[in-house]
């Protein structure tokens, strides 16, 4: 019988989340990685498996308490709470440090991808031709995603929708950025700012007893995005958890293969000193520092770096690196306190 998770894991679980929301909100880094380096990926994957036929019977015939263990919700709420959190709390911090400390925080983010692929890589064992032949084409893959180019921006909801079940897959593929996605799909600052900060108003005004909002016509269209949003989001974890969790337990190999070279793959796109990430075209814009929509282009941009400053990046590298091992260590000591158990 599994150990029942105590307070602490709870907490630890609950942080995972807001390391998982944070990611998923920075183009190049996926919430897939971080949730699979932290040891929690399969979990979440099965327990949206449990959103099934039987999970909607059991709502329906009232046995909630029923459906609230079988989809493995306590897991669920604790991840999902973290994530959501993290969009009004660790990505504003986040968003502070790439507009202060940009090189240093990509330096960070590459060390963590080295590291996260050491971590996955450290188990495999299987090295037969058909996992090489894998692993090349998750490389190829994430390659050449790297270096497609923008699309508009465009709010109507059935796109939104789209959107939604595409950019989710940055939290149940390892190595895939979902925010990175969605700047591809021309949707990024609409979906992953100008809504959130919307809904962010909207709440404090309603908690304040201000329904205002109501008669806003932008706002409410806003809202409509998000919800949308939202709505394909959770759709398409349910779908694509459903798929993975079945090629997971038939071809689990050919799987981790792939992941492998997929984010090995994806390391093009957060190379701190890459000056230009993406081409921004035709009216798409993202926010300057103090969140007005001027950047018609967005590059990088580090003028005459000394080599302090290269090396201090160097140095955060390694903290990146560092910090997986620390958390690969964390997850060896809780193996071994399980096992004692």
């Amino acid at each position: 019988m599994a150990r029942e998770r105590t307070f602490l894991d709870k907490f630890f679980l609950f942080v995972k989340g807001l390391a998982m929301g944070a990611a998923n909100k920075v183009p190049g880094v996926s919430g897939g990685t971080v949730s699979f380096v932290l040891g929690f990926y399969e979990e979440m994957i099965y327990s949206f498996q449990k959103i099934n036929y039987k999970a909607v019977l059991l709502l329906l015939n009232g046995r909630f308490k029923s459906f609230y263990y079988y989809v493995n919700a306590p897991f669920l709420l604790l991840v999902f709470a973290g994530s959501t959190f993290s969009y009004f709390s660790v990505s504003l911090v986040l968003d502070y440090l790439l507009t202060h400390y940009e090189l240093y925080v990509w330096s960070t983010f590459f060390g963590m991808i080295l590291g996260s692929i050491y971590y996955i890589s450290k188990e495999f064992n299987d090295w037969r031709t058909k996992n090489i032949i894998s692993i090349l084409i998750g490389a190829i893959i994430g390659i050449a995603i790297s270096f497609m180019n923008p699309a508009k921006e465009n709010d109507n909801l059935w796109f939104v929708f789209v959107c939604g079940i595409i950019g989710v897959s940055g939290m149940t593929l390892p190595g895939l950025s979902g925010s990175f996605i969605l700047i591809l799909m021309g949707n990024y600052v609409l979906l992953l700012v100008d809504s959130v900060a919307e809904l962010f108003k909207t709440i404090t005004e309603v908690v304040t007893g201000d329904f205002s909002f109501q008669n806003n016509a932008e706002r409410v269209q806003y809202l409509k995005v998000i919800a949308t949003f939202t709505a394909g989001s959770a759709f398409g974890l349910v779908i694509t958890s459903h798929i993975l969790g079945f090629v997971l337990k038939r071809w689990h190999q050919i799987v981790t293969a792939v992941i492998i070279g997929f984010i090995a793959g994806s390391l093009g796109i957060v190379w701190p000193w890459k000056r230009e990430v993406y081409k921004m075209q035709d009216g798409i814009n993202l926010l300057d520092a103090k969140g007005n929509k001027v950047i018609e282009n967005y590059t990088r941009y580090f003028p005459d770096l000394s080599i302090s400053e290269t090396w201090i990046a160097v140095l955060f590298v390694l903290v990146g690196v560092g910090i997986i091992l620390l958390v690969d260590k964390y997850g060896e000591d809780q193996k071994e306190f399980i096992n004692e158990k």
